[in-house]
């Protein structure tokens, strides 16, 4: 009798999992179809060669044919050549918009799920609000706002400052970009993490005499962590490919970013089509390092969750 229970519970087990899988089949290829056979075409027109009469690349399709001549190039670019700096102002243009988004949104989600009482409804609207908006048309109004006869210089010339020319290369002015930009997407998944903290954990952290202030370092803080993970995740990878930042509110050639150089390969000329492929591939390997660590670090949190 056991026995014939326990196959019968094995059984409605296989089948409920079957039903969860049938039920993921369209969105998985829905996925494969949108990334990876995109990702294919990359990889090929990277790979491909070029036509000896109008010098266009032609995407390989056959692996047997592929040709790493663009790959060799790029790499020699980034490691000596005029890549390579550009590469490096993208990663720290990267680093300082995450750095300035965890000290500005950290406070502000928690604020809203910790503090805010009946207000959390409408805090939560204030920070969603910006998605109403075209992202172009807020990096615009910035333009304005910015621009040689815009407000900030006529509020720093009340104050008798000088006009500044903030939209001619300015390093800061794109960072904050960056981070005006992006920054709802940190604050979504924090406000989560931090909204699930049950209380009771830091009742008792108070309880054992730890003071507020140790409380929130070495309860909520840590507690949080996988919110600031995937809130980081979520800016950092498409930071990493913006270009139309630094063009709105810089345009100068000494704040491009990786994106920039990968937008003119491809379309500027025709024989640069491949070298832009490989850079895409270049820096979809690059955030590719940084998505394995998040997961790992998820799956090892899961794993003492269930210990």
């Amino acid at each position: 009798m056991p026995s014939n229970l326990a196959g019968a519970e094995t059984e409605a087990v296989g089948q409920r999992r079957g039903v969860w899988q049938g039920m993921a089949a369209p969105g998985l290829g829905w996925l494969v179809l949108l990334f990876l056979v995109p990702f294919y075409a990359i990889l090929a027109t990277g790979m491909g060669g070029r036509d000896p009469i109008f010098n266009q690349v032609q995407p390989a399709w056959n692996p047997l044919d592929w040709n790493p001549q663009a790959f060799i190039d790029v790499a020699k670019e980034l490691f000596g050549g005029y890549l390579g700096p550009t590469a490096v102002r993208t990663i720290a243009y990267v680093f300082i918009a995450c750095l300035l988004c965890i000290l500005i949104g950290y406070p502000m989600a928690y604020l809203v799920s910790r503090k805010a009482g009946r207000w959390k409804g409408l805090l939560l609207l204030i920070i969603i609000a910006p998605f109403w908006i075209n992202y172009l048309m807020r990096m615009m109004a910035w333009v304005n706002l910015l621009s040689p006869d815009g407000q900030i210089n006529k509020i720093i010339g009340f104050f008798g400052v000088p006009p500044v020319d903030w939209l001619a290369g300015n390093h800061f002015v794109v960072i904050m970009g960056l981070v005006y930009g992006y920054i709802p997407f940190f604050i979504l998944p924090l406000f989560a993490a931090l909204d699930r903290i049950d209380n009771q954990v830091l009742e008792a952290a108070r309880d054992m005499g730890a003071s507020p202030a140790q409380t929130f370092w070495r309860v909520t803080v840590p507690l949080s962590k996988q919110g600031i993970l995937a809130g980081l995740v979520i800016i950092a990878l498409p930071m990493f490919g913006d270009y139309y930042t630094p063009n709105l509110l810089s345009g100068s050639p000494r704040t491009r970013m990786i994106g920039n150089d990968i937008d003119q390969l491809l379309n500027a000329t025709a024989s640069g089509t491949g070298q832009g492929a490989a850079l895409t591939i270049y820096l979809m390997l690059f955030v590719g390092v940084l998505m394995i660590y998040y997961l790992v670090n998820v799956s090892r949190a899961a794993k003492e969750a269930r210990r």
